[in-house]
């Protein structure tokens, strides 16, 4: 029996969890589908760091290396359809200086993770399914090779298969906010800040990566269908302020970028099974309302790297779920409440705004300023 930990899935959870499990001299395997490079999917996006993960990634050792990527993100600023300032949150005076948000490239991102992780790697190679076996777990790949790994953890992703083998269906489900987002990159039509206009259409995000050029994600905030064809942005957010027209207007002569998806979340009642764990999306995933799907994968990758370092392995994945449970839940019920506050109507929930959007921002942030990676 190989005695290495089997990482399934190459994306931000694995190769975090990769990267925790070296530092620890703990032998690791990545299983990834896509050969590394290749550009597919969301490759070519950005992403949203917030203060949490910025405090993550340091602990995994890339604080250095981060900080040269994309832009500190210093403000935030809530607007409405005609781009009246509803308010403003100071982040850097939220987050503090150790722990600034910021956009980035998500190919940067996954190629300062995977820095030196090259020779674990067995790519392009899909698990096809995990069952428990014997002081560990055996995966079956798409090649018809069977291995027994020592442990296996699932960092697969909202349609995981090592969840799906492991601990069954049904632990997915549609956003509450929306179904479906669109998500694109765009030259910078003169914002300076994450900055978000909402109606009762739907909501449009802007996020600088540099001065040059824009991160956009567009979605609907009361659940039901989101067009699939372009033409479901123009028709939604024509009427949107001049920064939103000019991305559109970009959009419609270049739409190479455009990346249309449905909004899944994840609802597993459990993580673990043996000597077989879910991490990132593959177990908590959320709507990305409070930007938390890097910033729990990579606390889950440091938590579980630290557990599986302490000995024990058979009781490993529960302690891991046991330390990382209550955090999740909070994560899913602030954006739970916050889709249901962002589906009332624009005439009442505007007023509201200025005195319960600040609130609710530092409702679902404060506790996360902190976390225990041990």
């Amino acid at each position: 029996m190989d005695n290495s930990v089997l990482v399934v899935g190459g994306g931000i959870a694995g190769l975090a969890l990769a990267r925790a499990l070296r530092e620890r001299d703990i032998p690791v395997e990545i299983a990834e589908r896509a050969v590394p490079g290749a550009g597919a999917g969301t490759a070519g996006l950005a992403i949203n760091l917030p203060g949490n993960a910025i405090t993550a990634l340091t602990a995994l050792g890339v604080g250095d290396g981060l900080r040269k990527l994309g832009r500190p993100t210093r403000r935030r600023e809530y607007r409405s359809t005609r781009g009246r300032l509803l308010f403003t949150i100071d982040e850097e005076e939220f987050w503090g200086a150790d722990a600034q948000p910021r956009c980035v490239r998500r190919k940067d991102l996954l190629a300062l993770l995977g820095d030196g992780l090259d020779d674990a790697r067995r790519s392009p190679a899909s698990v096809r399914g995990v069952r428990p076996a014997r002081a560990g777990a055996e995966a079956a790949f798409d090649t018809d090779e069977m291995q027994t790994y020592a442990f296996v953890a699932g960092a697969d992703g909202v349609r995981s298969v090592v969840r799906g083998s492991v601990f069954g269906g049904g632990s997915t489900r549609e956003s509450l906010l929306s179904a479906a987002s669109w998500r694109f990159m765009a030259p910078n039509p003169g914002v300076d800040c994450w900055t978000v206009w909402s109606g009762d259409g739907g909501a449009f995000l802007l996020i600088p990566v540099d001065e040059h050029e824009v991160y956009g994600y567009a979605s609907g905030i009361r659940g039901g269908p989101i067009g699939a064809e372009p033409s479901w942005l123009h028709e939604t957010f024509r009427d949107y302020p001049d920064p939103v027209r000019a991305v559109l207007a970009h959009i419609e002569k270049d739409p190479a970028t455009l990346y249309h998806s449905p909004i899944e979340e994840v609802r597993a009642t459990s993580w673990a099974s043996g000597r077989c764990v879910l991490v990132g999306d593959a177990a908590h995933a959320t709507a990305p309302v409070w930007a938390q799907g890097a910033a729990l994968a990579v606390e889950d990758a440091l938590v579980l790297a630290n557990v599986l370092a302490g000995g024990d392995w058979d009781t490993a994945g529960a302690r891991y779920e046991a330390k990382r449970r209550a955090r999740v839940t909070h994560v899913q019920t602030a954006t739970d409440r916050f889709a249901k506050a962002a589906g009332l109507p624009t005439w009442l929930r505007n007023p509201l705004m200025p005195i319960v959007g600040p609130r609710v921002y530092r409702g679902a942030y404060e506790s996360l300023r902190t976390v225990d990676l041990k």
